[in-house]
């Protein structure tokens, strides 16, 4: 039989703590143990979840973004993390992921490069490979969708104008963002980089799109590949 919170101090369990003092004031890994709800015949939810927050001091992070990274087999590893509740741990770290971005991102206007960065900071800053993002506006800038065009492991993003322009060219999109992140944590647009914006820029400009920016976004910073920050 599984070991039950009720035999800890009422202090010390996540539910009434939650109960009587606000969500505010749990630990990151009480906030857990409320998610994984059970423990086994020898440890509780909250020891189970101090082992999942382990998983994440091993990437040096000390919130609990690693949720969206670390994979379900990893969770497994726990003995008391079965496949539901691994599941139920990264569905937590995706809903996290999209409760960042805007309620209705039809009313969001871009009108300068810092727009960019807080509409997609929260989102990019701490993934472990490169995204490229694709940001369709109208001739007002107010955003209209926002798409992911390629990924690559760890820094290799491999991308081309036709990916991009494709559905800017079907939807007839007047202007275009891109944005992609840098993984280290640098946003220091590189070589290829700027080549490539260059590209693109001349790609859009012959099918009448206009490319306003392309914003590079690193931990916490970013930096435009078509000049200034």
């Amino acid at each position: 039989m599984a070991v039950k919170m009720k035999t800890l101090p009422t202090s010390e369990r996540p539910y009434e703590k939650l109960m009587a003092y606000g969500e505010d004031t749990l630990s990151n890994s009480e906030l857990l143990a409320i998610i994984i709800k059970t423990g086994t015949k020898d440890r509780t939810a909250l020891d189970l979840a101090r082992q999942v927050i382990d998983l994440g001091s091993k990437e040096n992070t000390n919130d609990l973004r690693f949720l969206q990274e670390v994979s379900i087999n990893e969770l497994m590893k726990i003995n008391g993390i079965g496949k539901v509740k691994a599941i139920e741990l990264k569905a937590l770290g995706e809903i996290a992921k999209r409760m960042s971005r805007p309620i209705n991102m039809n009313k969001v206007v871009i009108k300068t490069k810092k727009d960019v960065a807080n509409l997609l900071m929260p989102e990019m800053r701490f993934e472990k490979k490169e995204i490229l993002k694709l940001i369709m506006l109208n001739n007002q800038n107010v955003v209209q969708k926002i798409l992911n065009i390629a990924s690559g492991k760890d820094s290799m993003l491999v991308f081309d104008a036709k990916q991009i322009l494709a559905e800017p060219i079907k939807q007839q999109i007047p202007k275009i963002i891109l944005a992609h992140n840098h993984p280290s944590g640098d946003s220091t647009p590189s070589r290829q980089d700027l080549e490539a914006t260059q590209k693109i820029n001349l790609c859009a400009n012959l099918m009448g799109i206009q490319l306003l920016d392309h914003i590079v976004i690193g931990d916490g910073e970013y930096h435009s590949a078509m000049g200034g920050t």
